[in-house]
């Protein structure tokens, strides 16, 4: 699964038989066996046999399952998981038909989530089809059987999907939802004639039953869970190729389908490059991308086996709006949720404990094939950007382990994040550099063949990396999965003798809010380079100390390369050394420095000042991604000062008169042979002037906003949603009545979307208060209205939390279930308001199980986090300033 803000995907084994598709794993009994399960172990479920009848007008649909159980011990009862379901008629029949049971008392437990089915005899030990009759509800939000309405320029429509991940496939089916419950599927659906209906596999009949109606059954799905069986319908189009034998597609809502020619080919290569890479080639006959409108608050796609499923904003590209970085987002969606396919769908962790087997390595597969296939994006050093997600989260008190406990179903949806995520990826780049790129592939590979189509824990991963590799990966692994927090290498001290450099290194945590905190132990790998200098020394930093000796003499870079999951702190004297030479430093480098150097200063570990220095130090010809990171980052402390009028106007004369000059040097037009980092850093430099208030840049975004009608060229795709922003950002009445005209006449929901998100994003605070209005009604569509109060949070955020929670009953049903639990406190996330603790807390205790609120919890802590900075890294900030200005 892809998380936006952040980011997710899958993929499968050969065999070249329906039969073999649908085998088991030789060691999943025992896996059956030891996995975590909210359900009795006594029953099993072998294969599912469902058909569904959807009524879209009403919200509704009738459904049918045979289920094919195994009863591994004697009992009187089967229980189940469902969710919003009547049941008609349910059956029980041993194999080969004799010695039918009664019909059982049905009871059903809404809390529990689970249906129970008591016979009136014991069951004996055997193999068994238990058949259900039952009707359930269609929701209007992302979670189990949907329907999404949107515009077309033929008027309304409306589709069907599912999404299923993490415990919502029992909206949909009664089942044993949960990842070790592996089994096969068949899936029938009587639809509306002329439309499209879409699954896991390709569709094996279908019968014209009369009156409007098509039966649709498709070919049996592999061995999978639950959370991976898919379902669309709706006026759909589909487009086509061929890869390695593999039919790949992509869906979308009919007139639409060109803008998905590059998802189509992204997939295609991603293909390619995964099945050598796993070496175990994709095992279904088809790969389709299925594009839908509207959004979650959880996700941005997901990698139902063979159906993948993406909102259009991740997977289109509409010729009016679209960006380059709207092509690299594409591509990497593609490239993580592909990934899936394998790591997630072929081979499924067996409890949501490590969900990371899944998104981690989705996550680092993405990164790494991004970087391949695409070269000239230069995206190696978004890999920083990674780690700095997760040691953001990772460096509070309310972090969690890579690999933590789950309970409940409300924690396995708050799994999914940065931690599971960007934590992850990050490890897992540290050692494959650890045990080199060849030794991790291979160690892989053997993952994949001992376990497909089952179920697996990490150590299971790291077993097979060992014994490619044949270095000791099992221990590192445990210190950065098994405990949370992030490692601190100090640089003490160093000494140049006989053409070499000794550094003295030891090993600390860095934290954000517990200076106290006794230190946790880490087995790190650190890699240094002398400046300048080819040659790199490793170590292993264990026990907490340890010299090196690097080649060369000079200013020496610790984590030359960024592969390390962990903070740098120089010494005073080798900080200064280092930041002399700033200028030879190696890219990805310069942003490790920066970011080390951005998280140090603000938690208090070095002078907060040092930041700036590093940034008037970067050269107007920097790469790209570093002036688009100084951007981010001087955008972030300017709201440190939200409420100061004086001290932000003298912060913004500084950062205006770095980044202007950039932008002045990129230009807003595109030229010829352009780079495409360059393409992006012009949209970063004119949206983060405009929120810096930069008279010039928000003056020319007016003006070309104003002269789209005359000059086609005033507001080219590739800067339209740049421009907009800053319109929108500095809105009057006048401009946001226009704004709102212009989302209400849009006919494509993909650019319509785009408009709603920016009415919200208005700093004029009455404009925001009709914002939030708008929000709760069917204006927005539904899917889009959460997202609007989200926006509106981003420069008002005790606003869009106080309105939110004022009005929860309406805010409830326009947020998907598996995100409610942090929707609202991550409103509140970005406050520097003291009150807003508080009004968290008081949420939580009211609205959110004891067990599940880590999100609280959090945004508490990044709350208490913003307050203490502004508080106590702003003065030096201001001391600067005023010394420079």
């Amino acid at each position: 699964m892809r998380r936006f803000l952040v980011s997710a995907i899958a993929l499968s084994l050969a065999t070249g038989s329906a039969g073999a598709l649908a085998q088991t794993s030789a060691a999943m009994p025992s896996l059956q066996a030891q996995a975590t399960t909210q359900l009795p172990r006594n029953v099993r479920p072998t294969h599912y046999d469902v058909a569904i009848v959807p009524h879209a007008a009403s919200l509704s649909f009738d459904g049918r399952v045979t289920i094919a159980i195994d009863v591994l011990e004697p009992t009187t009862s089967i229980t189940l998981n469902q969710i919003d379901m009547t049941f008609s008629s349910v059956r029980l029949a041993p194999e080969g038909g004799k010695g039918k049971f009664a019909a059982p008392k049905v009871a059903v437990d809404q809390e529990a989530q689970t249906a129970t089915f008591t016979f009136d005899r014991p069951i004996p030990v055997g193999q068994y089809t238990l058949a259900m009759d039952y009707t359930g509800k269609i929701g209007t939000q992302a979670n189990g059987l949907f329907a999404i309405d949107y515009d077309t320029k033929a008027g309304k429509k409306r589709a069907l999907y599912t999404q299923f991940e993490n415990s919502d496939a029992r909206r949909m089916i009664p089942s044993w939802d949960e990842p070790a419950h592996k089994a096969t599927f068949t899936l029938e659906a009587t639809v509306p004639t002329g439309e499209m209906a879409v699954s896991n596999m390709p569709v094996a009949s279908s019968a014209d039953l009369g009156g409007g109606l098509t039966r649709v059954r498709f070919a049996p799905s592999p061995k999978m869970s639950t959370y991976l069986l898919f379902f669309g319908l709706g006026e759909f189009e589909r487009a086509t190729a061929q890869t390695d034998g593999v039919e790949v597609g992509v869906v979308t809502q009919k007139g639409v389908v060109s803008q998905a020619k590059f998802a189509l080919e992204s997939s295609q290569a991603v293909l390619h490059e995964y099945n050598d890479y796993f070496g175990v080639p994709y095992p279904l006959p088809k790969l389709d991308n299925v594009a839908s409108p509207g959004r979650s608050q959880f996700f941005g796609a997901m990698e139902n086996w063979g159906a993948i499923y993406t909102f259009e904003y991740a997977l289109l590209l509409d010729p009016t709006i679209s960006t380059q970085s709207d092509k690299q987002s594409v591509f990497s969606v593609a490239a993580h949720e592909i990934a899936h396919q394998w790591f997630g769908d072929l081979v499924t962790m067996s409890w949501w404990d490590d969900l990371w087997l899944n998104e981690g390595f989705a996550s680092w597969m993405e990164g790494r094939t991004t970087e391949k296939l695409h070269p000239e994006w230069n995206t190696a050093l978004s890999a920083v950007d990674v780690r700095e997600r997760a040691m953001s989260l990772d460096a509070v008190a309310t972090t969690h382990p890579v690999v933590q406990h789950v309970e409940t179903v409300e924690q396995a949806s708050q799994a999914f994040d940065s931690i599971t995520y960007s934590k992850g990826e990050a490890v897992i780049r540290m050692l494959e550099g650890y045990v080199g790129a060849d030794a991790w592939r291979d160690g892989v590979r053997r993952y994949m063949k001992a376990h497909a189509y089952g179920n697996t824990v990490s150590d299971d991963l790291w077993r097979q990396i060992e014994a490619a590799a044949g270095k000791p990966v099992t221990s590192i692994a445990h210190d950065f999965t098994l405990q949370p927090g992030v490692p601190m290498i100090r640089v003490e001290q160093a000494s140049c003798a006989g053409g070499k450099t000794t550094l003295t290194l030891s090993q600390g945590e860095f934290t954000k809010d517990r200076p106290d905190k006794a230190t946790l132990s880490w087995r790190v790998p650190v890699i240094a380079q002398v400046v300048g200098n080819r040659d790199i020394a490793r170590t292993l930093v264990e026990g907490g100390h340890a010299k090196l000796d690097v080649p060369g003499c000079g200013p020496v870079v610790v984590n030359a390369g960024q592969s390390g999951y962990y903070r740098t702190l120089y010494a005073p004297k080798q900080f200064a050394a280092i930041s002399a030479g700033f200028t030879r430093l190696a890219p990805i480098d310069q942003l490790g420095l920066m970011n080390d150097t951005w998280a140090l200063g603000l938690a208090g570990q070095q002078p907060a000042s040092d930041y700036l220095d590093l940034v008037k130090a970067t050269p107007p010809d920097a790469d790209p991604q570093i002036w688009g990171d100084v951007a981010a980052s001087l955008d972030s402390l300017d709201a440190y000062y939200r409420g100061d009028a004086e001290r932000q106007a003298r912060f913004r004369r500084f950062a205006i008169k770095q980044l202007a000059p950039v932008l002045a040097r990129v230009g807003w037009e595109e030229k010829p042979g352009e780079a495409d980092p360059v393409k992006i850093l012009r949209t970063q430099l004119i949206s983060t002037l405009g929120e810096l208030g930069d008279s010039t840049v928000i003056a020319e975004a007016r003006r070309r906003y104003a002269a789209q009608a005359s000059d086609p060229g005033a507001m080219p795709a590739a800067l339209r949603k740049t421009i907009l922003a800053v319109v929108a950002h500095h809105a009057d009445a006048a401009t946001w009545n226009r704004l709102h005209a212009e989302a209400q006449a849009e006919k494509t929901p993909l650019v319509k979307d785009e408009l709603y998100a920016l009415l919200s994003s208005t700093q004029d605070e009455t404009l925001a208060k009709r914002a939030l209005e708008l929000a709760l009604t069917d204006e927005p569509g539904a899917t889009n209205s959460a997202g609007m109060i989200s926006m509106v949070s981003g420069l008002h955020p005790d606003l869009a939390f106080d309105f939110a929670v004022a009005h929860r009953a309406q805010v409830d049903g326009m947020v998907d279930t598996t995100s409610r639990s942090r929707y609202y406190p991550g409103l509140g996330y970005g406050s520097l308001d003291p009150a807003m603790v508080g009004k968290i807390k008081a949420y939580a205790a009211a609205h959110v199980a004891a067990g599940s609120r880590r999100a609280s919890d959090t945004a508490i802590a990044n709350v208490q986090y913003r307050i203490k900075v502004r508080n106590e890294r702003l003065p030096a900030v201001d001391g600067w300033l005023q010394k420079h200005d």
